[in-house]
């Protein structure tokens, strides 16, 4: 039987609890809040160690690139990220009030539900900061000192960190969304809720597109291409993403179709598994957009100062989390919590606005991705040529 995919089952897990939530009794939602507690306190220990796992062999990795080269496409990936995430900021504290009535909520952010039976407290071993901190120095270090001891170490880390995620977070993930759901629907809030899903989530799509047709309009104009010709070669790479939800997965496809683009082979080679891992603009528009919506609907300060703060440590505590599905929105759990101040209930409401729209932010991710490709192979010195005539030259030559 073929396994079913975390996006279907996020999708019956959220109708389950809406089910649940007009039938089960106080006893039973209490039931779904223990586990969402037990659950929530494992995640606040485990965002350090995310933190830890991802960002540090990350930086470490970038340490042994082409040089300046490495340094441009790390600062065009990062820049396209917060850019996007600006973007998505401006978009949805302009449009979503037309939609959503500030404060709706009431006092949700604060735990307006049922509560849990029992009240375990697992704190974490450092707070978000210092973990990023330390993932910074530990990241500079290895790729200063090119230690292969402490790099191996780190890798294995990130590994452990994988299979956390993979193994245990994701398969708890539609219970606990299944329980926020079915809390929702017996405190009488899960309609406000729903519309946040649809409209937020047509906006979204809306700006990554917009996104990706802004970053080929730029690489276009640099290279002399045809923008629209360049997306739509890029069109298998982005279904396919959709599918996978991971950008390193969806590799392969995307450096195909970069190098279609006419793109330089050692160009494409160093810069998709790079930006697979460092260019998230698809993910931060997602991040931003939902996180606002929430922050709206309960009444708390959303303004730019508050955010941009959040949309420039996204772009560097995500790296090397668009490997795992679900791996962005996991890193960022702490920075949802130490800087804009969300609660255990509106963490879990987030993981689940995030889930249910992950596929098309990753696809948003490595579509760009191969637009900083075409930018730094005109940096480099090379035209983009025709993959036709390249081949028609090649079958010439054997004939």
């Amino acid at each position: 039987m073929k396994k079913i995919g975390l996006l279907p089952r996020l999708i019956i897990a959220i109708i389950l609890g809406i089910m649940l939530g007009g039938i089960l009794p106080e006893t039973g939602i209490k039931i779904f809040a223990t586990f969402n507690g037990l659950f929530g306190q494992f995640l606040g220990f485990a965002i350090p160690l995310i933190i830890i796992g991802f960002v540090a062999p990350g930086i470490g990795d970038l340490g042994t690139g082409a040089g300046k080269i490495l340094a441009i496409t790390a600062g065009i990936a990062y820049a396209s990220t917060v850019l996007a995430g600006t973007l998505a900021y401006f978009a949805n504290a302009t449009i979503l009030p037309m939609f959503l009535k500030p404060g709706s909520l009431g006092d949700f952010a604060k735990g307006g539900l049922a509560t849990s039976f029992i009240n375990i407290k697992i704190p974490p071993l450092m707070d978000v900061m210092t973990a990023l901190v330390l993932a910074f120095t530990l990241g500079i270090g290895i790729a200063v000192i090119k230690s292969t001891a402490i790099k191996s170490v780190m890798k294995e880390f990130q590994d452990i960190i994988t299979k956390l995620i993979t193994g245990i977070v994701i398969p708890l993930l539609p219970i606990y969304i299944m329980g926020t759901f079915a809390n929702m629907t017996y405190a009488g809030q899960v309609a406000s809720i729903l519309k946040v899903f649809s409209k937020v989530f047509i906006l979204v799509l809306i700006l990554h597109f917009t996104v990706i047709v802004l970053q080929y309009v730029i690489a276009g104009i640099i290279a002399g291409a045809n923008p629209f010709k360049l997306i739509k070669t890029m069109i298998p790479a982005y279904l396919t993403a959709i599918g996978t939800q991971s950008s390193a997965a969806t590799i392969p496809v995307t450096l195909a179709q970069t190098k279609k683009n006419g793109v330089n082979d050692g160009v494409a080679d160093f810069v998709v598994p790079l930006c697979a891992t460092i260019h998230l603009s698809g993910s931060t528009i997602t991040l931003v957009s939902c996180s606002l919506a929430i922050m709206m609907l309960n009444g708390m300060n959303y303004s730019f100062g508050t955010f941009f703060g959040f949309i420039l440590a996204l772009g560097v505590t995500m790296v090397a989390a668009p490997g795992v599905p679900g791996g962005a929105v996991m890193a960022s759990l702490g920075l949802l919590q130490s800087m804009l101040g969300f609660s255990e209930p509106l963490t879990s409401l987030m993981i689940a606005l995030y889930l249910a729209q992950d596929s098309f932010g990753t696809a948003c991710n490595i579509t760009g991705d191969g637009a900083i490709a075409i930018l730094i192979n005109k940096i480099s010195g090379h035209k983009l040529f025709d993959q036709k005539h390249e081949n028609a030259k090649e079958e010439n030559i054997v004939a």
